[in-house]
C-alpha cells in the first residue's frame, strides 16, 4: 500500500513539475533580417536564460528577403517583430495597426556608398545617377532623403534612377550602381573585405545628413495592447531583451559566438559577426530602450517632408507607447 501511495505522489509531482514547465509564456519574436548580431540582444537573452528566468517561452525566428514583419504578425505569426519605423508608420497607415513599445536602437546605421570614381562629393552629385535602394520597407528613409532634396526618383531628367538592389554589394562592384545601400555595421564591411579601399568610397550616413530614422524597434498589434496579460508578458520580454542587449554591448566577442551558434545556415563567420558587433553597440540606446519621444517626432517629421509624395500622409495616432515600461515598474 505504501508503495502504491509513493508512486502515486511521485506521479502527481511529475504531472505538476510538467505543467510548471509548460506555463511559461509563449513568444515569438519575428526579426527583420536573417541570424546575425543586428539582433544579439535577443541571442544573448534565450542563449543566457534571461527569458526563462522571467517566465518566457521565446521563439526566434529569422527574416530574408522575402519575409516582411508587419505582413507576418498581422497574419498572426508573431506576437512582437522588429521593424524600422518608417515602414511599421507606413504600414499602418495602409492599414496595419503596428504600435512601438521599446526602441534599443537610438541611433541610424543607414548609408548610402558610392564609388569615388563617378565624382560624387555631395548630394546635388546624385542628379542622373543610378541608386541601389533596398524595397521590401526599406525604401523610405531613401525617398524622404530624396524629397528633401528635391530629387525626382522616377527616371526623369535631373533625378536620379533607382536600382532595385538586392541585399549584397554586388551593383556597386560590377557599377551597376553609382551609389548602393548600406549598413554600417554589415555592407559597408563587405565592400572593404572584397577589396575597396575606404579611399575609393564616398560615404553619406543618414543621420549626418539630417535624414536619420529610427530602426530596429519592437512593434505588436494595437488591439493585443488591451489586454493587461499581454502588456504583462511584453513587459517581462523587454526588460530580458535589454538585459541581453546591456550583456552582448559589454562582451561583444562573446555575443559574436552566440549568434554564429544560433546561425543555422552556416552562412556567417566569426570575422563578420565581431565586426558587426562592434558597430551595433555603437547604435544601441545607453538606457533601458524606452522610445524618446523626441526621436520619434523627429522620424515622423522625415517621413512627411515629401512634399507631393510623402512616405505617410498624415502625422499618426497611437503609434506608440509606454505601457510596456510602465508595466515593468
Amino acid at each position: 500500500m505504501m508503495k502504491t501511495l509513493v508512486f502515486a505522489t511521485g506521479l502527481a509531482c511529475g504531472i505538476s513539475l510538467a505543467s510548471g514547465a509548460y506555463a511559461a509564456d509563449k513568444v515569438t519574436l519575428q526579426l527583420k533580417w536573417v541570424t546575425q548580431a543586428q539582433f544579439a540582444g535577443y541571442y544573448v537573452a534565450k542563449a543566457k536564460g534571461y527569458y526563462k528566468d522571467a517566465g518566457l517561452d521565446v521563439t526566434i525566428n529569422p527574416g530574408g528577403p522575402d519575409v516582411a514583419p508587419p505582413q507576418v504578425i498581422a497574419g498572426g505569426g508573431a506576437d512582437v517583430i522588429i521593424d524600422w519605423m518608417p515602414s511599421a508608420l507606413a504600414s499602418r497607415e495602409k492599414g496595419v495597426p503596428l504600435v512601438n513599445i521599446s526602441q534599443p536602437f537610438k541611433k541610424s546605421g543607414l548609408e548610402l556608398t558610392c564609388r569615388k570614381d563617378t565624382g560624387i562629393k555631395t548630394p546635388q552629385d546624385f542628379r542622373g545617377k543610378t541608386m541601389g535602394v533596398w524595397f521590401g520597407g526599406n525604401e523610405y528613409p531613401f525617398l524622404a532623403w530624396m524629397a528633401k532634396l528635391g530629387i525626382k526618383t522616377n527616371g526623369s531628367p535631373g533625378g536620379v534612377k533607382i536600382f532595385k538592389q538586392g541585399f549584397n554589394v554586388d551593383p556597386l562592384i560590377q557599377k551597376q550602381a553609382d551609389c548602393i545601400s548600406t549598413m554600417t555595421y554589415n555592407e559597408y564591411w563587405q565592400l572593404i573585405d572584397s577589396g575597396f579601399k575606404p579611399s575609393q568610397l564616398v560615404v553619406f550616413k543618414y543621420s549626418d545628413e539630417g535624414v536619420g530614422t529610427l530602426e530596429d524597434g519592437l512593434y505588436v498589434m494595437q488591439d493585443k495592447l488591451k489586454n493587461p496579460a499581454f502588456v504583462a508578458k511584453m513587459a517581462k520580454f523587454v526588460k530580458a531583451s535589454m538585459k541581453g542587449w546591456d550583456y552582448a554591448r559589454k562582451h561583444e566577442d562573446e555575443a559574436a559566438k552566440i549568434v554564429l551558434a544560433a546561425d543555422t545556415t552556416g552562412a556567417q563567420t566569426y570575422h563578420h559577426q565581431r565586426q558587426m558587433m562592434g558597430e551595433i553597440a555603437k547604435l544601441l540606446d545607453p538606457g533601458n530602450g524606452e522610445l524618446d519621444p523626441k526621436d520619434y517626432e523627429r522620424t515622423v517629421k522625415i517621413l512627411l517632408s515629401g512634399g507631393s509624395e510623402p512616405v505617410i500622409t498624415k502625422k499618426p495616432q497611437g503609434a506608440w507607447t509606454h505601457a510596456v515600461y510602465q508595466a515593468m515598474k
